[in-house]
């Protein structure tokens, strides 16, 4: 399915835009609007984002392999289907087991 861009909208296939890096991560950002910002994120094994915060809520939601993430001082197991929602402030990181894609989305228009 081709990809379809507007100020409203987006229609992609996702498994079609997975790529990965050798000892890397890939980011590709699918749609950036003011009320919110959605990125397509690709580790490949060992690869983290180190602890870090984000001035507006956000959420991960993991769409395949495995990832450890941090939410504050507790670690949690991340699989295919996990989803995370995480106010804004609050410190979190990832580490990636093995290939691991995630879907990153920045709640701009909400507070936390």
């Amino acid at each position: 399915m081709a990809e379809t861009k507007g100020a409203s909208r987006w229609v992609g296939n996702l498994d079609e835009m997975i790529e990965y890096a050798k000892d890397g991560i890939v980011s590709k950002t699918i749609v950036d609007t003011p009320e919110a910002k959605i990125v397509l994120f690709a580790f490949s094994p060992g690869q983290c984002l180190s602890e870090h915060t984000a001035s507006v809520p956000a959420s991960i939601h993991v769409l395949e392999g495995t990832a450890s993430i941090l939410l504050g001082d507790e670690r949690h197991d991340a699989g295919p289907g996990t989803y995370v929602y995480m106010p804004a402030e609050l410190k979190h990181a990832v580490d990636a087991k093995d290939n691991m894609v995630f879907l990153l989305t920045l709640h701009r228009g909400a507070n936390g």
